[in-house]
């Protein structure tokens, strides 16, 4: 499993977003590639259709469902919905929520 956390340098929540990731790795008992990538410019952002920093994706996916549809790619900031509140880290059970599928979709294989 691979885990890319993308994010740009003035992002405040790349870091926190770093350490959420491995804590819901380790809350699942489970491991994998975490890989940083920083989205420099405009250009980057669209061709890796970066939906603002942060934005965590395992195996390619989009931990947020409505992120996976979403088309608005650009240098922005995101935020991310928890318990009726918008945030800019995703929340620790989105996380293990998108561990836990995507785990579930490979034994499907």
């Amino acid at each position: 499993m691979k885990i890319e956390i993308l994010y740009f340098d003035e992002c405040a929540n790349h870091g926190p977003t770093v350490e959420r990731v491995k804590d819901a790795l380790r809350q699942e008992d489970m491991t994998a590639e975490i890989l940083e990538v920083n989205v420099r410019d405009e250009a980057t952002a669209r061709s890796l259709r970066f939906l603002g920093s942060p934005t965590v994706r395992i195996d390619g996916v989009d931990v947020e469902a409505t992120g996976r549809l979403s088309k608005d790619f650009g240098m922005m900031c995101r935020i991310y919905a928890n318990s009726g509140r918008r945030i800019g880290i995703p929340p620790v059970d989105l996380i293990r929520a998108a561990l836990r599928q995507t785990v579930g979709g490979k034994q499907g294989l």
